[in-house]
């Protein structure tokens, strides 16, 4: 049997053999107590690529983000985020939950923010019937906005407009590498502009898990509190730390092939009679739509029974994620599928 064709994310994909020997032979100590080696390799690696003061490692994306607007903020405080944002979006309700912090929604471009938005949702500071707004979070590339990436200047004119009002700037860089690499930006003007940031290691980079936040030293220096607080705190993980620095180290420079294949993936899709729109594709995510939605349901059981999966994100948008398990031979396949279609 041929191997599913798993476009559903980037997170579906397994360490290869490299990565396995690399996890294998990691020197591993205990973490909690900060003598893990490959920890700390991975964590000094990752702030000396974006230029940051300090790094830490962390299980999960959602929680380094968590980590990071507690480290912002103080309960009845807000934060400001598109209105895709995976803070808002896709962490479990977790800003309220766990800071006590509530969001001011900004409808963007494709889940990018602009610094005169951003401005306007800032409230007066001297008016206590609204929240105390403390901090803005950036998405980059953005998921729901379909892997779209911000232009350096558009993030540093955001930066002005925080240090005139004196808030904080966090980045949920999920997929930063992915716009690193679209951009051919430097990783340390990210580190000139954000208070702090987090770059996932189990999406294109390939990891089983984890995710790393690095920032300015006042700001991280309560952040193994916090992870302690949020249960985050783990004993021999240099295993998986050392599949997060191979995948940096190996993984990195080759996500131009999963970029390459979405953009090919938006031109078939853009030759077919039964779609409707395929939105701007940059880097690794196509998101879709079919011109009859009431076909949506059979489209995925065609493709299923041609043993490929793709996701629903509702609102008929269908998104396709490429990534390093994802082989040409897979894609000849998918192409295929796509263009053999037919609406019933």
């Amino acid at each position: 049997m041929k191997d599913k064709i798993d476009l559903r994310s980037d997170t579906v994909t397994r360490p290869s053999s490299g990565m396995m020997k690399a996890m294998l032979n990691a020197k591993v100590g205990d973490d909690v107590y900060k003598e893990d080696p490959s920890v700390n390799a991975l964590e000094a690696y990752v702030a000396d690529f974006f230029g940051m003061d300090e790094a830490l490692y962390f299980p999960t994306g959602s929680m380094a983000n968590q980590a990071a607007i507690k480290l912002h903020t103080q309960p009845g405080e807000q934060l400001i985020c598109d209105h895709y944002g995976h803070v808002y979006n896709y962490e479990g309700g977790g800003v309220s939950f766990n800071s006590g912090v509530s969001c001011k929604l900004i409808v963007g471009e494709r889940g990018k923010i602009t610094a005169a938005q951003v401005e306007a949702s800032i409230n007066p500071p001297d008016f206590y019937h609204s929240p105390k707004t403390s901090l803005v979070c950036l998405e980059n590339t953005t998921n729901k906005g379909g892997g779209a990436c911000y232009e350096l200047t558009d993030m540093q004119a955001i930066r002005e407009i925080c240090d005139q009002h004196h808030l904080g700037l966090h980045l949920d860089g999920a997929r930063i590498a992915n716009a690193l690499i679209y951009k051919k930006q430097d990783p340390k003007e990210f580190g000139k502009i954000f208070d702090t940031l987090t770059i996932c290691l189990s999406k294109g980079l390939g990891a089983p898990m984890g995710t790393v936040l690095a920032g300015k030293k006042e700001l991280m220096q309560n952040a193994m509190r916090i992870r302690k607080v949020l249960g985050g705190g783990m004993r021999q993980v240099g295993f998986m730390a050392a599949a997060g620095l191979y995948g940096l180290q190996n993984n990195y420079q080759r996500l131009e092939e999963d970029h390459q294949k979405a953009q090919e993936i938006q031109h078939r899709l853009l030759e077919l009679d039964y779609i409707k729109k395929v939105d701007e594709v940059e880097t690794n995510i196509v998101i879709f739509y079919l011109k009859d939605s009431t076909q949506e349901e059979d489209f995925i059981k065609y493709l299923s029974e041609n043993n490929s999966l793709i996701s629903q994100m509702g609102e008929g948008k269908l998104r396709v994620v490429t990534h390093l398990d994802y082989t040409d031979e897979m894609h000849d396949q998918y192409l295929t599928q796509l263009s053999n279609y037919k609406i019933k």
